[in-house]
């Protein structure tokens, strides 16, 4: 399927292969391969085994899927690019959920095509829709997430939860968006998240025994500054307390109550519940290794 612009040119792709990781995604996939197939000039997709309507969709715009057993997040991330046939120098990462923006698009496109040799990734926004509204308060916005870079430079960190990639070299900030269309239910998201808590709680145990994470640095970019507060403050506060302190700083001295009820709905469930919930299953677990 070529693709046109309103002229009736044929558009030149960019030397850039999207990687998608998929599972049951056929209310995300169509959107999201959209929102990327007119300008990439390669599409992967690496599924862990659908049984759903998500590759039928995903053949429609591509033919280079692949499927791999699921063990998180980074893993998979990593198999793909050390694994997959890719051909471009560039490589850009998106969640069946996400969409590139057309604003975003086109900015890739005049990036890419004056970018220096010494820049090796790019940091992009993260627009969050949470049941139907944009979420901008409460610290969700602006947040950048390294997802365009060098294949050769770049890897996702070895975390089970709240990965994120990192690259060697500079990187600097695009201006414009990925829109996440969090438009799943409730129970769903709450599932989901009871079992990240199990995974968080797990890295959170045992993650001073690492060294592939992101580096934390106060003065550093917009990931390296959180992991820093993360690590820094965060974490060194008691168990229990600090889910409180966290949401309260997210909903009112970060404005999440101007996000409406959506937004109560969001910061509660993600600043307090989940990192409550976080915390009992360390103290559970630290209890039974006492016990």
């Amino acid at each position: 399927m070529e693709v046109y612009d309103c002229y009736g040119d044929k558009v030149t792709k960019l030397p850039v292969s999207v990687i998608i990781l998929t599972y049951n995604e056929e209310k995300n996939i169509e959107d999201c391969l959209k929102s990327v197939y007119g300008w990439a000039e390669e599409i992967f997709i690496v599924d862990s085994y659908s049984t759903d309507k998500t590759l039928e969709i995903a053949s429609k715009y591509t033919d280079k899927i692949y499927q791999h057993p699921f063990e998180d997040y980074g893993k998979q991330r990593n198999w793909a690019q050390k694994s997959l046939p890719v051909s471009n120098e560039w490589i850009f990462h998106i969640d069946a959920d996400e969409r590139v923006t057309p604003e975003l698009a086109n900015e890739i496109r005049g990036t890419l095509e004056n970018a220096s040799d010494t820049i090796n990734g790019f940091l992009i926004k993260k627009r969050m829709i949470f049941m139907g509204r944009w979420i901008k308060h409460g610290g969700h916005y602006p947040v950048y997430h390294l997802r365009l870079f060098r294949k050769d430079k770049g890897y996702c960190e070895n975390r089970r939860y709240d990965q994120h990639f990192i690259c060697e070299g500079k990187v600097i900030k695009l201006k414009n968006d990925i829109v996440e269309e969090n438009n799943i239910i409730l129970t769903e998201w709450t599932d989901r998240h009871n079992r990240w808590a199990s995974s968080e709680a797990e890295e959170l145990l045992k993650e001073s025994l690492k060294t592939d994470q992101v580096k934390e640095k106060f003065w550093g970019n917009p990931i390296e500054r959180r992991r820093w507060l993360r690590n820094r403050i965060f974490k060194n506060s008691p168990l229990f307390i600090r889910s409180f302190l966290y949401f309260i700083y997210r909903y009112l001295f970060r404005l999440g109550f101007l996000d409406g009820r959506e937004g109560l709905i969001l910061h509660f469930l993600q600043g307090f519940w989940f990192r409550f919930l976080v915390d009992a299953k360390i103290y559970e677990c630290k209890k039974r290794i006492k016990d």
